[in-house]
């Protein structure tokens, strides 16, 4: 890392008891429950973490154990995950949303001895598979009132800590002296877009590099409101949302819930948020008006009148996106980065930007383009490799450069942009190369495509699987009758006419070759509970095209009712 930039601790609890004690009586974190607001103080936050800390240290948790933690965004993910750091173990934090098979697997192949886990459902998952945890001591509840036979409430857990604090005090001196920058801090698994999840090991100073350099670079301050809602449990929220708000002392204001995500930003009154483009492209979406003024006006009015900018990361930014939120005064800007990179590669931000682009490389942080397009990375944020998995981990960490799987240039003014990805070229059966998420983020550009999947790999066309956004596509076509359910408007002609033209129209530009022949309408959207997309809403292409095999290989028949060929 460049002298320049200064380094903020030597392992994330020092980090955070040092702003806990700079800011004490100042909001840290803004939360709403039940439909009332809560401000968790820096000095509250402190005695809350450090107590949980304590708990774990007497419950037998070494220095480098894994403890897990299995929750949905709330306050007490914050708490205990700082706790998990203070006491020198390494976080492993499973997706709420997976099954109990998929959270057996990461815990028991991480070696879990203590787990946190939030609600009744997710308590459920755990005693399930239970038994094939052998190494797992003990279950620790956020909303158990009391402690139970197998599991221990949150509060108990914390004040039987708090008791225990202050005779702990030499063993928390010893494993602070002990944490460096190269100490683990968290397994984070991989949620794959195809086949088995990967451990992914991120040290305390991968991830402080990464907030170190990102500081450095973009100007903050502790009066800002950051806006959080990303999942924890994914690298982009855990680093650029909870981590940089530790270092930069600013109040982390937290959505309740997805349900009441839009409710939450319009009361938070932010400066500033993180999210994916499927987000940005839902809200402006419902945000649709007859001219660009109204729209802009609408869009305005969702983020409020403290909104210094907005990031979007995770995949790919479509540029009519981007543009319709410039042109309305909010500046959208995007970054490019991987579990592996802690998250952050390169960013946009404001002042220094460029349309169609993932920004420039940050700080600290060299990228280059490989013969074959690939982007290579090396940096003081990349991974310590994959959790007991070494052939994993020399098939991308080869002569000091993370090979990314992603394919990008870099222009004349050093930024980056991604053009693809790697493992996703489709070759047709004519020898012809396609980069499917190119073409799939000219479709989506279109406001009556809500999501496609691009299919062809050694045939002699393209076909498309198409979720239409079905308000925007019923305002296109108002004579459709009234009460058709979306399974009757995805076989009606005026649909599929309306949708053909809307493709055609999308991909004018590009080769003959990369035009899409037939496509078919699902009608509804893929999910992450279909296991259809990632938990950052990358589409697990592999698992979309397998599920709708027949239907595709209907497509190159023609013989779907729900297919319109060119």
């Amino acid at each position: 890392m460049s002298a320049t930039i200064p380094m903020l601790a030597r392992h994330l609890g020092e980090l955070f008891l040092r702003q806990a004690e700079r800011y004490g009586p100042r909001v840290a974190v803004r939360y709403r429950r039940h439909g009332w607001y809560y401000d968790l103080r820096w000095r509250d936050y402190q005695d809350e973490a450090t107590a949980a800390a304590a708990g774990l240290i007497d419950a037998g948790v070494q220095l480098g154990d894994r403890v897990g933690l299995v929750s949905e965004n709330r306050v007490e993910w914050l708490v205990a995950d700082v706790a998990i750091l203070l006491a020198g173990a390494v976080n492993v934090p499973p997706h709420a949303p997976l099954t109990a098979r998929q959270i057996e697997f990461q815990v028991r192949d991480a070696g879990v001895s203590w787990l946190f886990v939030s609600t009744a459902e997710q308590l459920a998952k755990v005693r399930q598979v239970r038994p094939e945890l052998p190494a797992l001591r003990g279950v620790v509840a956020f909303d158990l009132e009391e402690s139970v036979a197998d599991a221990t409430s949150w509060r108990s857990f914390v004040q039987a800590g708090r008791r225990r604090r202050a005779g702990l005090a030499n063993e928390f001196a010893r494993r602070h002296a002990l944490l460096g920058r190269e100490s683990l801090a968290t397994i984070m698994y991989t949620s794959g877009t195809t086949g088995q999840p990967k451990g992914v090991m991120l040290s305390h100073g991968n991830l402080l590099s990464n907030v170190e350099c990102v500081l450095a670079t973009l100007p903050h301050s502790a009066d800002e409101i950051q806006f959080s809602w990303l999942p924890y449990s994914h690298i982009y929220a855990r680093t650029m949302d909870h981590y940089r708000s530790l270092a930069a002392g600013n109040v982390l204001a937290l959505a309740e819930s997805p349900e009441t995500l839009l409710a939450d930003l319009r009361d938070a009154e932010p400066t500033h948020m993180n999210g994916v483009p499927r987000f940005y492209e839902k809200v402006l979406a419902a945000c649709a008006a007859a001219t660009p003024a109204e729209t802009g006006a609408r869009l305005r009015q969702v983020f409020g009148r403290r909104i210094h900018y907005l990031m979007a990361g995770g995949a790919p930014l479509p540029d009519p996106v981007a543009e319709a939120y410039r042109s309305a005064g909010l500046l959208l800007v995007q970054g490019y980065g991987l579990t592996e990179t802690a998250p952050v590669l390169s960013f946009g931000y404001p002042g220094c930007y460029k349309q169609g682009t993932v920004g420039r490389p940050l700080r600290g942080v060299d990228i280059r383009i490989a013969s074959d397009g690939e982007i290579l990375a090396r940096g003081p944020n990349v991974m310590l490799g994959y959790w007991n998995n070494p052939a994993a981990t020399a098939e991308v960490l080869r002569d000091g450069w993370f090979h990314t799987g992603d394919l990008g240039q870099l222009d004349a003014d050093g930024f980056l942009r991604i053009t693809g990805r790697k493992k996703e070229l489709l070759v047709l059966s004519s020898g012809k190369k396609v980069v499917p998420a190119f073409l799939e983020g000219l479709l989506l550009s279109d406001p009556c495509i809500d999501q496609c999947v691009i299919a062809g790999e050694g045939r002699s066309y393209l076909t498309a699987l198409i979720v239409p956004n079905w308000a925007q596509l019923r305002r296109q076509l108002p004579g459709l009758p009234a009460g058709l359910s979306e399974d009757e408007l995805s076989q009606h002609p005026a649909v599929q006419a309306l949708l053909r033209q809307r493709i055609d129209a999308a991909l004018r530009d590009v080769a003959s070759w990369e035009q899409v022949k037939a496509f078919a309408i699902l009608p509804r959207p893929l999910t992450v509970a279909g296991d259809e997309l990632t938990v950052s809403l990358k589409l697990r292409r592999n698992v979309v095209l397998t599920k709708y095999a027949e239907l595709v290989e209907r497509l190159y028949q023609g013989e779907s009712a729900l297919v319109h060929q060119r």
